[in-house]
């Protein structure tokens, strides 16, 4: 693949050649363990097609351990956006460690879905395109250990195994309709 806005166009024009998939909207998921360009690459598309709604669903998540719990949630956001209804989020402090505002979103044309887990086989009716992104295990813990600092470091071995067995059971990448290597 090559830059993040190549890339981007790529994805954007898969996902406008495809039916609506959310309502009368699309749905992008872009998945992929933690720091393999994910944020990069929804930012891009959202550079790209500026009425597009990007969600991180890193806000969705409760904590450390709420990786298991995400997929509900994000379905809880988009039965009512197939139906052509608001949906709503909670998101997540993780500062404070619990929840906080909770953020309503009408249906849109282009929803993008950024993070790890955003994608699960419950959302597949919904999503008219999915994007893995990858990167080496070492450049990815070096990025995820950058980005977060000191605060990730004690929470990345435990966060990797949750992310490697969510990905195994769900298949993720097998399902991508684009993967993306940074």
């Amino acid at each position: 693949m090559g830059s993040p806005s190549d890339d981007a166009r790529e994805v954007l024009a898969l996902t406008l050649a495809r039916p609506a998939t959310l309502g009368r909207g699309r749905l992008v998921c872009v998945d992929g363990p933690t720091g393999s360009g994910k944020t990069t690459l929804a930012a891009a598309l959202a550079e790209l097609a500026p009425d597009a709604v990007v969600v991180h669903t890193d806000e969705m998540l409760e904590g450390w351990d709420g990786l298991v719990g995400l997929a509900a949630a994000v379905q809880a956001l988009l039965e009512p956006l197939a139906r052509d209804e608001v949906g709503t989020w909670r998101r997540w402090d993780w500062l404070a460690g619990a929840w906080a505002e909770t953020h309503a979103l009408a249906p849109t044309g282009l929803l993008v879905l950024e993070g790890v887990g955003s994608w699960s086989p419950y959302l597949a009716p919904w999503v008219t395109a999915l994007v893995w992104t990858d990167a080496p295990r070492d450049l990815r813990m070096r990025r995820g250990i950058d980005r977060d600092g000191d605060t990730f470091a004690p929470y990345w071995a435990q966060w990797a195994r949750d992310e490697d067995a969510l990905f195994a059971r769900d298949r993720t990448r097998d399902h991508a309709d684009v993967v993306v290597t940074t």
